[in-house]
C-alpha cells in the first residue's frame, strides 16, 4: 500500500483528503506544518505528499525545497494543494520539485487525476 503524508495546518483539510485518500486504498498520515513533515520524512519517506502553501512555522514552499535535499527526498511525488493559484506560486513549486498543482478545495476525482498525473498511482 503507498503511502501518503498530508501537510496541512487545517484539520478540516486533513481529514478531508484522509478520507478520499484511504478510498482510493493509501496509507495516509498527517503533519500540520511543513517541519513536522520534515521531522516525519526523515524517519520515513513516504510515496506521495499533499501539501499546503501557507501554514506556520515552516511553509510548504520551504518544506519542499528542503525535502528535495535530504536524503531519498527526491523519491516522494509531490502535490501542492492551495488556495494560492497565481502563476508565480505554480512556477516556483514546479521549480522547487512539486510534480502536480491543485486547487482547493477539491473533490476526489480532481485528487484522483492529480495523483495519476504526477505518477503516484
Amino acid at each position: 500500500m503507498k503511502k501518503c503524508l498530508v501537510v496541512d495546518d487545517s484539520k478540516v483539510i486533513r481529514k478531508v483528503a484522509r478520507h478520499i485518500l484511504e478510498a482510493l486504498e493509501y496509507d495516509v498520515d498527517e503533519a500540520a506544518d511543513g517541519e513536522q513533515a520534515l521531522h516525519y520524512c526523515q524517519e520515513t519517506m513516504p510515496d506521495v505528499v499533499l501539501l499546503d502553501w501557507n501554514m506556520p512555522v515552516m511553509s510548504g514552499i520551504d518544506f519542499l525545497r528542503a525535502l528535495r535535499t535530504i536524503e531519498g527526498g527526491q523519491g516522494p511525488r509531490v502535490i501542492f494543494c492551495t488556495t494560492e493559484n497565481g502563476r508565480s506560486h505554480i512556477e516556483a513549486a514546479i521549480e522547487a520539485g512539486a510534480n502536480e498543482y491543485v486547487m482547493k478545495p477539491f473533490d476526489r476525482e480532481t485528487l484522483e487525476t492529480k495523483l495519476q498525473l504526477a505518477g503516484a498511482e
